[in-house]
């Protein structure tokens, strides 16, 4: 569909807000996410929400090689254990660090076709879940980041 630009967290305030919850899904919010889609693979990430691209909803993109999971208003019904590794971010380019996320979750969301999912993650895909879901609540990985294991990229 379309490549949407990415917002930059020291350009952009809309980084920093929560986003709000999607009451209707409809052409205009499965555009979206055919954009953010197209966005995420233009850009080589893993990873990608409807902030990140100027838009304040709660609907995120992830595909670490497996296919793409489109999830609409997710939310973190359990976590377990613990994982640190590095992580980056496409709104924060040049820097990455180590951040500590749960090794496992589950998270419940609509799919695009407004049906309700459940997906039971762990390794890079809960990672994954978790860093996008923490951008819908204005969360970014810099502010949970280990301290003094950040590296910038030459």
């Amino acid at each position: 569909m379309a490549i949407r630009q990415i917002k930059h967290y020291k350009k952009s305030d809309i980084l920093r807000m929560k986003a709000k919850k999607v009451n209707k899904i409809d052409e205009r919010t499965r555009l979206l996410i055919s954009d953010m889609v197209d966005t995420m693979y233009h850009e080589q990430g893993v990873g990608l929400a409807a902030p990140q691209v100027g838009v304040l909803k709660r609907i995120i993109v992830v595909d670490i090689g497996e296919g793409v999971h489109a999830l609409i208003n997710p939310e973190i019904i359990s976590k377990a254990g613990e994982s640190v590794e590095y992580e980056g971010c496409l709104s924060i380019p040049g820097i990455k660090g180590k951040v500590a996320r749960p090794a496992k979750v589950v998270v419940k969301a609509l799919n695009p076709e407004g049906e309700e999912i459940e997906i039971k993650a762990e390794g890079l895909m809960a990672r994954a879940l978790c860093h996008e879901i923490d951008h819908l609540d204005g969360v970014l990985f810099i502010d949970k980041m280990i301290p003094e294991t950040n590296e910038v990229d030459g």
